[in-house]
């Protein structure tokens, strides 16, 4: 029973990173209809700017705020220098696939010439405590993340449901057209919904880079399994993304002790979303939508 709960902790500390970047895929999805397949890469090279300041003696917490901020003006700029100019009444979504691909190889490359190949130590956010509970251990940095995460969901949940900057965002995604007849600015609206976006991912990835060296290869893997989470709560639910991330984390780390998925981790975690999109094709917490002939 301890080991079973304990390989639950352990799933709970690793789904809930896979569940951080998942929320800024679903926040550019919620506010452009758009999916960015660069998420990842643009959260490792904001990581390493964190990890530079740190390097030059900065505290931990100041170069994550500071790699944040950086990454909400990687965002705007992307999305304005980019991704709208492939938007429009002949907006083609297979270019900007091929766009946000070309993106990721862009970053995946420019880390490296920067800051070379070798690892790079990132500190924990958390420290290296842990508390010991019926011989279950869970440290610090489960808690912090898991704190941190449950905070971005009330937070993005009050600003898509309360919010003028929220509503603007929904409405933009729904329908563009409309929203520039009533006086929205959708521009600069789209660009700050892939500002929050990329800023949620330099988040994403300095918690990933407390666990594992930093490299230029550092968000390729968490990247699948936040597109795993997303699809399986569903692309437009926030709370969505959260519970995906959790179930996939704890399902990847109890398959690593059956014999029968020896090597092969994934597989338990995509047969789960088959199932579930067999029967819910949006997702466990997706929005059904409705089209009228």
């Amino acid at each position: 029973m301890e080991l079973f709960l304990q390989r639950l902790i352990d799933g709970l500390a690793v789904g809930a990173i896979y569940a951080s970047l998942a929320l800024g895929l679903v926040i550019i999805y919620r506010s452009s209809g758009l999916i960015n397949f660069a998420q990842g890469e643009m959260a490792m090279f904001t990581t390493y700017l964190a990890w530079m300041l740190v390097d030059n003696g900065l505290s931990v917490w100041l170069a994550t705020s500071a790699a944040m901020v950086f990454g909400f003006v990687l965002g705007v700029l992307v999305e304005r220098l980019l991704i709208a100019q492939f938007s429009g009444p002949k907006e083609s979504p297979l270019a900007i696939v091929i766009v946000t691909i070309g993106l990721f190889l862009f970053f995946n490359g420019l880390a490296p010439w920067i800051w070379g190949t070798e690892g790079k130590s990132f500190p924990n956010l958390f420290g290296t405590g842990s508390v010991d509970l019926g011989g279950v251990t869970i440290k610090v940095q489960t808690l912090g993340i898991v704190g941190v995460l449950l905070a971005e969901v009330v937070l993005f949940y009050l600003m898509f449901q309360h919010t003028k900057l929220g509503l603007s965002l929904r409405a933009v995604a729904s329908n563009r057209e409309s929203s520039r007849l009533v006086g929205l600015r959708v521009g600069s609206i789209l660009a700050v919904g892939w500002g929050i976006a990329a800023m949620v991912g330099a988040l994403s990835g300095t918690f990933v880079a407390s666990r594992i060296d930093l490299t230029q290869n550092l968000m390729q893997v968490v990247l699948i399994y936040a597109f795993a989470a997303a699809t399986l709560g569903g692309f437009d639910s926030p709370v969505g993304a959260v519970v995906g991330g959790i179930i996939i984390g704890v399902v990847e780390q109890m398959a690593q002790y059956v014999d029968l998925f020896d090597g092969f981790t994934l597989l338990p975690v995509f047969l789960l979303i088959l199932v579930v999109l067999l029967v819910r094709p949006q997702g466990l917490f997706g929005r059904a939508e409705v089209s009228r002939v």
